[in-house]
């Protein structure tokens, strides 16, 4: 009798419980969707495998490779990241569009991205470039990120760290056609 009473009380504190509904994802997404379309392009390079020429190039010296990225998505990375679709920084974008570009510019010092054009010809990306300004009392950096498709992409970086001379470090990857 007492099992049959606390197997009846298992079997109704279970059925009482209400599933928890996991909140759905926003897709309605303010700008345009960096994170997305980089991920979009991490798969269709690791399957087309391209050769990449690629330069490094640390205050005007420079080294030249030609070879295949194994892990796009850390080569790329800096590109996601520059992602402005975040809930802390919605509204804090002005949105222009002029023939087929969209530019996003933010002038609020917390944000560290400043810029984001992107061109887009024959409802295809052909070029993203994307400016990022960090200050602060020890450092100051901009960098700016450009991405055309199946051409280049560029990574250019200015450094600046208080009582250090300024450092300018340039990544230029193109694709082998």
């Amino acid at each position: 009798m007492i099992k049959n009473l606390c197997i009846l009380v298992f079997a109704l504190a279970f059925l009482s419980c209400n599933p928890h509904e996991e909140p759905k994802a926003n897709t309605g997404l303010p700008y345009f969707d960096l994170k997305g379309y980089f991920g979009n392009e991490i798969m269709r390079l690791k399957k087309a495998k391209p050769i990449v020429n690629k330069t490094v190039s640390i205050n005007g010296v420079k080294e030249n490779k030609s070879l295949h990225i194994n892990d796009w998505d850390k080569e790329l990375a800096i590109f996601i990241d520059a992602d402005i679709n975040k809930n802390s920084w919605k509204g804090s974008f002005k949105t222009n569009r002029k023939d087929d570009i969209i530019t996003y510019t933010s002038d609020n010092k917390k944000i560290p991205v400043k810029k984001i054009s992107v061109t887009e010809k024959s409802s295809k990306i052909s070029r993203i470039e994307i400016i990022i300004n960090q200050k602060n009392i020890l450092f100051q950096s901009q960098d700016t990120l450009t991405y055309l498709p199946d051409q280049l992409y560029q990574i250019k970086k200015q450094q600046k760290i208080r009582f250090l001379s300024t450092k300018n470090y340039a990544v230029i990857a193109s694709f082998n056609p």
